[in-house]
């Protein structure tokens, strides 16, 4: 039975509450489609800086080198705000991780789910039947990483050299998104750009809890390419340990994790399958309902819970 190397990262906030869904439903999966997981626990973020003094220990470095994926949870909060922009977990982790590993090509999908078309803030006319949209975005360079950067008093500034646009301006962009999102299939641009973008393009969903992101280096000949999974909201501190938090992000990133790092894409239609069903039941975490009071509002665990029981039995009767 082929075995499945993954650095686990859930960080802070409701990173841990949503990595035990996922982990949850990869365990699913293996007993189903046929496939071990040997999972390594590390600290990342402000737990780590908590642990160790530093957002990205060594030995968090060390983990995710053994390993053939990354699943990473969310990191940051109020807790860690008062250290100096580059100590603080955003910049000092994940920036780092992504320059360590070659992580250059960002995949952020957003879709809507057909029983979600209503939590979208844009109208039915606009959505039309359903929304498939990809963000390429390029992760290595840019703002994010230009030079020179630095700090002169209460100014600061970073540069970004060598770039040209081509075909859409960012600014119409954005609004072409609004407008009109279905004309677009792949949207692909720059670091900060796509970052921008992609956000955008995650609200018009309903909710960032929905939107999963992948974080790829190059791929070898013949093999899947090394990736950082994650989801694309942030560590929502404020409704951190009330398991209110929505793990469908973070599940799909899993999902991802078994397509592009292990060519695994049965399991991630089965993934998305499942959602799709879970949804069309009636459940919903608190972000996603509607004000109907017709939804079913289940908890973070009871969302996992679900899942992982439709992939079940969807996998039992192939």
């Amino acid at each position: 039975m082929r075995t499945l190397r993954i650095a686990v990262l859930p960080g802070d906030g409701i990173g841990p509450e949503i990595m035990a869904e996922a982990d949850k439903v990869l365990s699913v999966l293996g007993e189903r489609v046929g496939f071990e997981l040997e999972e390594t626990p590390a600290d990342v973020g402000g737990v780590a800086i908590d642990n160790h003094g530093e957002a990205l220990p060594q030995s968090t470095i060390d983990v995710c080198t053994a390993s053939e994926a990354i699943l990473f949870g969310s990191i940051g909060g109020p807790k860690w705000e008062h250290l100096p922009p580059e100590e603080q977990p955003e910049r000092a982790a994940l920036l780092p991780l992504r320059k360590q590993f070659g992580l250059y090509a960002n995949l952020r999908p957003a879709v809507i789910f057909p029983a979600l078309r209503d939590a979208s803030p844009l109208r039915p006319e606009v959505i039309g039947e359903s929304l498939d949209l990809l963000v390429v975005r390029e992760l290595t360079g840019g703002i994010y990483f230009g030079t020179p950067k630095g700090r002169d008093g209460d100014r600061a500034y970073d540069t970004l050299p060598d770039i040209q646009l081509n075909h859409m301006y960012v600014d119409n962009a954005a609004m072409q998104l609004v407008r009109n999102p279905r004309q677009f299939d792949v949207v692909l641009c720059g670091n900060m750009f796509g970052d921008i973008l992609s956000d955008e393009s995650a609200m018009i969903t309903g909710s960032l809890g929905m939107l999963p992101s992948a974080s790829l280096a190059a791929a070898p000949s013949g093999g899947g390419s090394f990736g950082l999974y994650e989801p694309s909201g942030g560590s929502a501190p404020d409704i951190a340990g009330q398991g209110v938090a929505n793990p469908i992000a973070q599940i799909l990133s899993a999902a991802m994790m078994l397509k592009y790092s292990f060519g695994l894409n049965s399991a991630h239609d089965m993934v998305f399958s499942a959602i799709s069903s879970v949804l069309e039941s009636g459940y919903r975490t608190r972000d996603i309902a509607s004000t109907s009071g017709q939804d079913t509002v289940v908890s973070t665990s009871e969302m996992g819970d679900k899942i992982a029981e439709f992939i079940h039995g969807r996998v039992a009767h192939l």
